[in-house]
């Protein structure tokens, strides 16, 4: 009996002692702050160093545009589900979001100096009319910018003088453009050699992407604004 006051002691301190070792190793270690519990509520993907995001500029593009040039990126329709996009200093000029696009030719009209829409259409080249499309670009003003995307088939209703005028525009391609061929290209009205900003992929049942058609087609850059002598 005389035992157990000792006893309890040793067991006591024998406790605190084990208590402390444990509380020690938990919290790291003296001087070391809290690291355990932090690792406790840290999780493996916060703790690893985070990459930057590349930064990007106007309408997505990696690089910013130089003084005096107008940033655009375009990408045409995908077969006949997946609308074009045409955007140019970093503002949505045409998209199915914007519910101005559709089947054929989407032409986004823009004054080369401001830079300013001017107008922006949709022409059926499988149903439509293609005189409306004549009536559109006959008569622009010198200096136009002019941005086209196809979708679905932006070719079956063209003819000769719709050609031409696409090529006095600066196209190249467009004399070979054909039924559901993928189709992008900025010309203006008023150019002397053919345009640096044309894709164009064939239809063909070999290559094509999807059932039918071929691939989207994604298209940007920097266009020198036009100057009011020009």
């Amino acid at each position: 009996m005389r035992l157990a006051g000792p006893l309890r002691i040793v067991a006591l301190v024998v406790i605190v002692g084990l208590t402390w070792i444990i509380v020690s190793i938990f919290l790291g270690g003296p001087g070391s702050g809290f690291p355990r519990i932090q690792q406790l509520f840290t999780s493996p993907e916060n703790s690893a160093t985070v990459e930057p995001r590349a930064r990007k500029y106007k309408c997505g593009l990696p690089q910013p545009c130089p003084e005096e040039h107008l940033a655009f990126r375009m990408v045409s329709g995908a077969a006949n589900v997946i609308g074009p996009k045409i955007c140019l200093e970093d503002k949505m000029l045409m998209s199915s979001v914007k519910d101005n696009v559709g089947r054929g030719l989407n032409i986004a009209l823009v004054n080369g100096v401001s830079g300013e829409l001017i107008e922006a259409r949709a022409f059926d080249m499988w149903a439509g009319d293609v005189n409306d499309l004549l009536k559109f670009i006959r008569p622009l003003h010198e200096g136009t910018l002019v941005f086209v995307a196809s979708y679905d088939d932006p070719a079956t209703k063209m003819n000769e003088e719709t050609r031409k005028l696409f090529s006095d525009l600066g196209s190249k391609n467009v004399k070979d453009l054909a039924f559901r061929d993928s189709w992008v290209f900025v010309g203006a009205k008023g150019v002397q050699n053919k345009s640096p900003f044309e894709q164009h992929v064939k239809n063909s049942k070999h290559t094509n992407k999807y059932e039918g058609w071929p691939e989207a087609l994604e298209m940007e850059g920097c266009i020198p604004r036009r100057t009011m002598a020009s």
